[in-house]
């Protein structure tokens, strides 16, 4: 039965935000001020472990200056499907007085290295200041909840809205040029921006994905299933995995060693079965010490996935984590249906935390 229709508008707006957000653990039940206008003067960017592609901004050089201000993290799916947006609005409206600022604040704790989100920028090619929010001050500055969020902040200083979650593309274009309009610009380029993002950044399908995020550690994990082994914290395996898993059910398989946000392959093969339905699947993961690569094959209902491979694998399924980050492992043409996905890695040595979906 569908009950969208009944719910109240602003019912199902936090509806939408919830599934197109990544929420903060410690903030997961908190909705209040998800959307619409705010009052009171933009909180200040001090207090991040350090900037890539410009030196410290201070409040004071952003004076007269309409400001994004995008809080992000490089493993979140749901920021890096927005960033070609935030990207495209940094390069059209740069001369007419929009300045984006991106806040990297790490979920997991290879996202709080700063080298590694110099190389995430890097990799990710984005050209517009970032501090890395390694202690979370900024974040707790602004108040914000989930990832991504986007704060909009008018000339005089005072933010003006902000938009949690992925979409809103449009609106949120259209307050820019009004801001930058306000602010005394003449010459404010008009006109939608339509990014296609790739990858890991292409656009989610139109049909809702049953499969939600599913994390792997043992602090948040659900869903798990072993015929022997179980996922507490300091656990060591071995895993011998469940036979038969039902819908949005997963398990291990091989020595894993149990930690609070990630598992760990240290000692021989090993394989991570999801049973998911859903377009894209993602996978937070990468090598145990920095450097190493770790060759890694993906199956489909136990083969090849051929056409439905995701962007960082090839048709028969094979790929190399190389760098702590998520990858695009299946990316079928339906959402429809229900499909077992198997991740198998010949040699220890790789950590995996979350899959997302799309």
């Amino acid at each position: 039965m569908n009950v969208a229709p009944r719910l109240s508008w602003f019912a199902f707006a936090v509806l939408v935000a919830v599934t197109c957000a990544r929420f903060s653990p410690a903030q997961a039940g908190a909705f209040d001020s998800l959307f619409g206008a705010r009052t009171g003067r933009m909180p200040s960017l001090e207090g991040g472990t350090g900037w890539v592609n410009a030196p410290p901004v201070t409040r004071e050089a952003l004076r007269g200056k309409v400001v994004l201000v995008d809080f992000w993290t490089y493993s979140c799916i749901n920021c890096l499907r927005t960033l070609p947006y935030v990207k495209a609005w940094a390069d059209k409206y740069k001369d007419a007085g929009l300045v984006v600022i991106g806040v990297h604040t790490p979920e997991f704790g290879f996202e709080r290295d700063n080298a590694n989100v110099r190389k995430a920028v890097h990799h990710l090619d984005i050209g517009f200041p970032v501090v890395a929010d390694g202690e979370r001050r900024i974040w707790k500055a602004f108040g914000t909840q989930a990832w991504p969020t986007m704060v909009l902040v008018d000339a005089k200083g005072q933010e003006h809205s902000r938009q949690v979650g992925e979409g809103a593309y449009e609106d949120t274009e259209r307050t820019i040029q009004r801001l930058l309009r306000e602010a005394g610009g003449t010459k404010v380029p008009e006109g939608l921006v339509a990014p296609q993002g790739l990858g890991t950044q292409a656009a989610p399908g139109r049909e809702r994905a049953r499969s939600g995020e599913t994390y792997l550690g043992a602090a948040q994990s659900h869903g798990f299933r072993a015929t022997a082994g179980r996922l507490t914290a300091g656990a060591a395996g071995p895993f011998t995995p469940a036979r038969n898993l039902s819908v949005n059910e997963w398990t291990l398989e091989g020595a894993w060693s149990v930690e609070a946000e990630r598992v760990c392959l240290r000692q021989g093969s090993g394989r991570i079965a999801h049973k998911f339905s859903a377009r894209d699947l993602h996978l937070v993961l990468g090598p145990a010490m920095d450097g190493e690569a770790i060759a890694m094959r993906v199956l489909l209902d136990g083969k090849a996935p051929a056409g439905d491979r995701g962007f960082d694998v090839d048709a028969q399924g094979r790929g190399t984590a190389d760098v702590h980050r998520l990858y695009q492992l299946v990316r079928r043409s339906t959402s429809a249906g229900e499909q077992l996905f198997e991740i198998e890695f010949a040699k220890p040595g790789v950590c995996a935390y979350a899959f997302t979906f799309g």
